[in-house]
């Protein structure tokens, strides 16, 4: 039985998010309808790559019921207050302040509603001067320094996927099921509150670190590990490259002897801890081109292999797309069936769920039979 198959999840919701939260918890089997305007989430037409279909939609709405619904109308407004008295879990991260202003504030739903659980998904939180900035991911990419730290060193770079909006809404995820917990101790809902800045400055903790205490701003050091050295890719002679990560000393000496042939290195004061290699990481990078440039990317592998060195390839989409260990699933959508990369996480008694990806309002009539 799906863990969550008796959870009602209302999300008036739009783009990344809080459409990534919800579709877990619709993963984890909860009846999840979602809140669109007459014209949709923005999302719907971010692009048609698959049968006509976004992406973006594809991917982060299977499950999920579609309810069209202006609530600033005083009758849909009151449909949603009726799903609201039945539902488990509010979420929201529509514009800065316009759900309070249309009467969904969650301090107002939290006391009208005391086992609800309400999640507020925002760019920068409400509180400060940032609080009604809108904010979209690549914006905070930038505002939040991760930017800074991110490409080359002749310019800063955008992690290529939607980081912010998609750690936000694992961040919410879990804190989300953890509020489900506690509600089953004490019968109370909670408010959660989570930003797409807080989440990418949690994940900066290890540069700000070095930043606050030792006074070093990370460097952009491309396809490399800018505190680990060697970790980073390695060009081969046929062409293709390899990437290599060595973690500790016993690694960095095994490394020597066996794939560069001289277990000398390892002596090398420049060579003889981590810091020593980040201090004099042209010197490295310069020693393991030397060997690799001499050998194609498989006996590179052999070597690596050989001496239990960890290593990637350098992979493109289309080495994803045929890569032996992604795993797919079908979903439906109405353009017809797509392959999706299958949820990550793998339960052994989890039971299979039919996903469709909704038509806009496609559950609409249904809904306000349900709740007269």
């Amino acid at each position: 039985m799906p863990s969550l198959d008796d959870i009602l999840v209302v999300s008036l919701e739009q783009a990344v998010a809080a459409p990534f939260c919800s579709n877990r918890l619709a993963h984890a089997g909860a009846r999840v309808i979602k809140i669109e305007r007459e014209d949709g989430d923005f999302a719907r037409a971010y692009d048609s790559a698959v049968h006509g279909e976004s992406a973006y939609f594809v991917w982060l709405n299977q499950g999920k019921e579609s309810l069209l619904l202006n609530i600033k109308d005083d009758a849909d407004a009151a449909l949603l207050h009726r799903i609201l008295a039945r539902a488990d879990i509010f979420i929201q991260n529509l514009a800065p302040g316009a759900a309070a202003r249309a009467g969904f504030g969650s301090a107002e739903l939290r006391a009208r509603y005391p086992r609800l659980i309400c999640c507020d998904i925002s760019g920068y939180g409400d509180e400060g001067e940032y609080s009604s900035m809108k904010a979209y991911d690549l914006l905070v990419q930038c505002e939040s320094g991760m930017a800074s730290i991110t490409g080359t060193p002749d310019a800063p770079g955008r992690i290529g996927v939607s980081a912010c909006d998609i750690n936000c809404g694992q961040q919410a995820y879990a804190a989300i099921l953890e509020a489900l917990i506690a509600r089953g101790q004490s019968g109370k809902g909670s408010l959660i509150k989570v930003s797409l800045f807080d989440g990418m400055a949690e994940w900066l903790a290890v540069p700000l670190l070095h930043y606050d205490y030792a006074g070093r701003i990370q460097p952009r050091v491309g396809i490399n590990h800018a505190t680990i050295s060697p970790y980073g890719a390695y060009r081969c002679r046929d062409g293709l490259d390899i990437v290599i990560a060595i973690q500790n000393e016993r690694e960095w000496r095994n490394f020597c002897a066996r794939v560069l042939d001289d277990a000398s290195l390892a002596g090398d004061a420049r060579l003889d801890s981590n810091e020593a290699r980040v201090r004099n990481r042209a010197h490295v990078d310069q020693l393991i081109g030397g060997v690799f440039s001499r050998l194609d990317q498989a006996a590179v592998v052999e070597r690596l292999r050989q001496a239990d060195i960890a290593y990637g390839r350098l992979n493109d989409m289309a080495g994803l797309s045929n890569h032996p260990q992604l795993r797919r699933m079908t979903v439906d959508t109405p353009s017809g069936p797509a392959r999706l990369v299958a949820v990550a996480a793998m339960r052994s008694d989890e039971s299979e769920i039919k996903r469709k990806v909704p038509a806009l309002g496609e559950h609409s009539a249904k809904i306000r039979k349900e709740f007269p």
